[in-house]
């Protein structure tokens, strides 16, 4: 499988920078499992001009004997250099190299100097040369203490910054075998989302009963710990924030929710969910008419699939999937599951919103709740017309009631067009198709739209 899907844009930025006439310095971060690496290194696999450096865990003296046997393969007369890192860099600027140091966040652990050595190799000998340098970092809070944050002595010094993302939808899609249909992709991409490890590093051509059971709830399988050991490199003390993720995955969303659900002072939470906000394992969701700085009605989700299904499922029930054997999927999860992937279905319809209404310009596209009203899609467009969705990934039919409750709940948003009165459009996206009642009130008015799988997939 091609690990490069969906990074075309990456790759022209690095390889644009190698070819620069002019000194380049670039950072690339992002959380674990994305391909950073990967990516990193396709880019050099024509160049012969380049030294990547994978740091370990280790002295800073071995980190340094280590980078000179890896240099000396393209620059013999590096071994002649000496070994400091300020000598060693400086010498490979000279001869207009690339040299990229893999997992950074090690180098700093080993040598805390390391980034203000490399500030001042920068502003006074490496800029006019034509090399590149490039820090690759998983440890994103680390990448933004050493890189990224303007007390960082590397701020300001980048002239190309990759902040790698999970692949979309679309992207995604390419990892899954042709002769899958949209609900399995979609339950797929409910449960693994858009982590090309996670994609790529399992047989997805199996069903997703067997998939679940040999590689997440089986104690031997490929991603069982997954989270945990993401979870652990990042964190020095990860007990809470394991608690943290737990309550959210059951659906403690809100922060008294989930300090009530742990055990402590809801003043202390915050403290907490920045830090998993931080490394890109929550967001912090407000209604879409509210701006996220102001509001109130925050609610917390969990960014990666994987994590959210681990949380809910897997973590502290590793012994009683081991009792169930084969039997654990059938038993446990699968019927929880539909409801499990509503939530990624959702966001799924989100997105797939502009595709869907072609015609219309969205301003805005979210969700919105207010007491005891809720509304899955709400999009706002230019021209003054709210799109209201209700999203049902059930095995029954959409019914007439789901299209009732939409429109008694989107009577309730405060949106108001500039000087004009709002025109609503509603939309319903089903797994199962609808009834006969709703199949008719879509054939008699022009104000609703039914969208099925495949239309949403398409379209996402």
């Amino acid at each position: 499988m091609d690990c490069f899907v969906n990074r075309d844009d990456e790759l022209s930025r690095l390889r644009g920078c190698y070819e620069s006439d002019g000194a380049e310095m670039v950072v690339v971060f992002g959380r674990r499992r994305l391909g950073k690496t990967q990516l990193v290194q396709h880019s050099l696999s024509d160049r012969d001009d380049a030294v990547v450096y994978q740091a370990t865990e280790t002295t800073s003296q071995i980190q340094l004997d280590e980078f000179v046997d890896v240099a000396s393969e393209n620059f013999s007369g590096i071994t002649q250099i000496k070994q400091n890192w300020e000598a060693l860099l400086g010498y490979l600027g000279d001869q207009d190299g690339i040299v990229v140091l893999d997992e950074f966040p090690y180098l700093i652990d080993a040598d805390e100097s390391l980034p203000s050595v490399i500030q001042r190799l920068w502003d006074q000998r490496l800029q006019s040369t034509s090399g590149t340098l490039v820090l690759i970092g998983s440890s994103i809070s680390m990448m933004e203490e050493a890189t990224l944050l303007g007390n960082s002595p590397l701020y300001g010094r980048f002239t190309e910054r990759l902040d790698l993302r999970p692949l979309n939808f679309a992207a995604a899609q390419e990892f899954l075998p042709d002769e899958y249909v949209p609900e399995e992709r979609i339950f797929m991409w409910g449960i693994f989302g858009g982590v090309p490890y996670y994609l790529d590093g399992v047989d997805l051509g199996r069903d997703l009963g067997t998939v679940l059971t040999e590689e997440v709830l089986s104690q031997k399988g490929y991603l069982h710990n997954e989270p945990e050991y993401v979870l652990r490199t990042e964190l020095t003390d990860p007990n809470r924030y394991f608690a943290i993720l737990t309550a959210i995955a059951a659906g403690k969303t809100t922060s008294n929710e989930i300090a009530q659900a742990i055990g402590i002072d809801g003043k202390q939470i915050s403290t907490y969910t920045q830090k998993l906000e931080r490394l890109r394992l929550i967001e912090r969701e407000v209604p879409i008419t509210e701006e996220k700085a102001k509001s109130r009605r925050g609610r917390y989700r969990i960014l990666d699939p994987l994590f959210r299904f681990w949380f809910r499922f897997v973590y502290g029930r590793e012994d009683r999937y081991e009792r169930l054997g084969e039997n654990a999927y059938d038993a446990v999860i699968e019927p929880e599951l539909p409801d499990f992937v509503s939530h990624e279905f959702e966001r799924l319809c989100q997105d797939a919103l502009p595709g869907l209404y072609p015609a219309e310009t969205f301003l805005d596209i979210g969700r919105w709740w207010y007491k005891q009203h809720e509304v899955d899609v709400v999009g706002f467009t230019i021209d003054g017309t709210m799109v209201v969705g209700e999203c049902k990934f059930t095995n029954a039919p959409l019914d007439y009631g789901a299209l009732a409750s939409l429109e008694d709940h989107a009577a309730e948003i405060r949106w108001t067009p500039d000087g004009d009165e709002r025109n609503t459009e509603y939309a319903l996206f089903a797994r199962n198709g609808a009834t006969q009642s709703v199949q008719e009130a879509v054939s008699e008015r022009d104000d609703v739209q039914l969208f099925e799988l495949g239309d949403i997939t398409k379209h996402a």
